[in-house]
This record gives C-alpha cells, sequence and structure tokens, in this order.
C-alpha cells in the first residue's frame, strides 16, 4: 500500500529485499550441512599430522566442500551485516562507507581463502 505522494514520487519498495531475504536463507540452509560436515572433520582430524590434513584437505571431494563452505559463508556474512548497517546506521555517508568495507573486506577474504584452499588442492 502506496500512499498518493509515494505514488507520484515514485516511491516505494526497491524490489530487492525478497531476493535477499531468500538468499540469505538459501545460504544458511547450505551451511548447516557444510558447517557441521567441517566440525566433524575438525574432530576426525585432531592430532593428525600437517602432510595428512594437507593430504586430507588436498582431495578433490573435501577441497570442493571447503570451498562451498567458503563461498556460503563469506556472502551470508555479507548479507547479514548488511542487513544490520542498513538498519541501525543512519548516518547516509557512514552507512555508505559501511556497506562498502562490508562488500570490499568479505569479497577480499572469500578470495583469500579460496585461493589458499585451491594452492593446497593444486599442491602449490
Amino acid at each position: 500500500m502506496r500512499t498518493a505522494l509515494g505514488r507520484v514520487r515514485g516511491l516505494g519498495s526497491a524490489k530487492e529485499g525478497t531476493h535477499h531475504w531468500w538468499m540469505q536463507r538459501l545460504t544458511a540452509i547450505a551451511l548447516i550441512p557444510l558447517t557441521l560436515w567441517f566440525a566433524i572433520s575438525l574432530i576426525w582430524l585432531t592430532g593428525a599430522e600437517h602432510a595428512d590434513v594437507v593430504a586430507w584437505l588436498g582431495a578433490p571431494i573435501p577441497g570442493a566442500l571447503m570451498l562451498l563452505l567458503i563461498g556460503a559463508g563469506f556472502y551470508h556474512l555479507k548479507l547479514g551485516v548488511q542487513v544490520v548497517v542498513e538498519d541501525y546506521v543512519h548516518a547516509e555517508a557512514l552507512k555508505v562507507a559501511c556497506l562498502i568495507v562490508n562488500s570490499f573486506g568479505c569479497i577480499v577474504l572469500a578470495l583469500a581463502s579460496a585461493l589458499a584452499v585451491l594452492s593446497v588442492m593444486l599442491g602449490g
């Protein structure tokens, strides 16, 4: 429901909220089994030698699951922090700065994490 003034000014829904909400829920659902797998793997690898852990992460399935965990985790983090910033930071310049830092930080950390895993997988 929009007011007459809102219709005239073209103000109203940005049509972005539903997509954002769905992506946050889908990444949360994806993170449940990935996080359980990771926690069980850490328990299983407790006390293992460095070479054993590298060999485990270098295998195709654990490496691929780790990349999925990194991607889903950082995307979920970006979406969650974005909501907090949009809801609680009221100064427009600070809000924009926080959103830029959030996006850039999540991208940089996700890429660094993925490159580390790929380096182990490719034997570099």
